[in-house]
């Protein structure tokens, strides 16, 4: 099984149940591939990595409220993670636990659905009763949090869900509501850390990926046997012609998690020359990927069996990252959607 050594770290306790406060204030390990030194700092000293002509990649995706409740015409109430809307704007791929084609669902405010049939991925298909379900989504519906982040707060007694999820679990630049998960590597930036950084000649520049719950699927034997779910990307034309002009000025070009980074290498050709467009991208990167146009890497700390773990295991090598997490776990670094960053140089 791939990343097995991984799974042997405790990492229990270790797993953040809240964001940093302010957000730049979280541990920060800087990993030199070609030194293979390891140093220890806070998110704010990112400038001390940077160089003007480089250029920072975010996406710009923001989570919308997905998960909803319903009652089922027995009364039993039921979660629903509402996933991608279909081609008849009704219609949305949908996670539950449990369904049967038929089944009639009643939400609050008049809402209705019924579960109609399943995807070949396993999502349930819900038809409902308007084609424009967001509004309720933003008065009525709870941000997706990981299950693990809930359950750590369970095993802490703290409230499962907080006011303050619909604003720490987004970007300060989530702008493209589209997403069930976060761009977590992007947590960490605040507005006056993006402006210090713009004010060194370092270029913003920002794509989109509506993330799924497929960048999230857990591995299932080897990564050569694992199946990525598309999710919708887009390259503007301006970013795509920065990360050009970057290139070729020499620059360096850095991509804040695992999303931005599939987004530029889907649309980069052999010779890391970036395209503008937008497509279904379902790029799975791991160990033996050249990459084509990303130089450096920020990201967080992932789960054992996560594409994330196989992605960074492919742009470090797979020992330089296990150290890597053997220094965090050792010096108690936070770990997952809310904890400590990484970058890999």
């Amino acid at each position: 099984m791939a990343f097995e050594r991984f799974k042997k770290f405790n990492v229990d306790e270790l797993i953040a149940k809240n964001p940093a406060d302010p957000r730049d204030s979280s541990r920060f390990m800087v990993l030199n591939r070609k030194d293979r030194t390891i140093q220890h700092k806070i998110f704010r000293d990112l400038p001390e990595f940077l160089r003007p002509g480089d250029t920072i990649v975010i996406n710009n995706s923001k989570v919308f409220p997905a998960k909803l409740y319903a009652h089922k015409d027995t009364g039993g109430k039921m979660e629903v993670l509402l996933v991608r809307q279909m081609q008849d704007k009704y219609s949305w791929a949908v996670l539950l636990r449990q369904y049967k084609p038929g089944t009639n669902l009643n939400f609050e405010d008049g809402l209705k659905g019924e579960v109609v049939s399943n995807t070949e991925n396993g999502e349930a298909v819900i038809k409902f009763n308007t084609d424009d379900i967001l509004p309720y989504c933003r008065e009525h519906g709870q941000m997706p949090l990981p299950p693990y982040i809930e359950k750590a707060r369970k095993h802490a007694g703290l409230p499962l869900s907080i006011s303050t999820d619909k604003q720490r679990y987004q970007t300060v630049y989530a702008k493209q509501e589209g997403s069930i998960a976060a761009p977590t590597a992007g947590f960490h930036f605040t507005p006056e850390l993006l402006e210090k950084i713009k004010q060194m000649g370092v270029n913003i520049a920002y794509v989109t990926l509506h993330v799924g719950w497929g960048t999230f699927k857990p591995l299932r034997g080897e990564p050569e046997e694992h199946k990525m779910l598309a999710e919708f990307a887009t390259m503007p034309a301006e970013t795509a012609e920065l990360i050009n002009k970057t290139k070729e000025n020499g620059g360096r070009l850095f991509s804040v998690g695992t999303t931005s980074t599939r987004t530029i290498e889907s649309f980069a050709d052999e010779n890391g020359r970036v395209s503008p467009g937008g497509k279904w991208t379902d790029l799975f990167i791991y160990q033996g990927y050249k990459f084509k146009a990303v130089d450096c890497l920020i990201t967080n700390f992932h789960f054992p069996d996560s594409t994330p773990l196989c992605m960074v295991s492919a742009f470090a090598d797979e020992d330089f990252i296990y150290e890597a997490y053997s220094q965090a776990v050792r010096e108690k670094y936070r770990f997952y959607s809310f904890g400590d960053s990484m970058l890999i140089l």
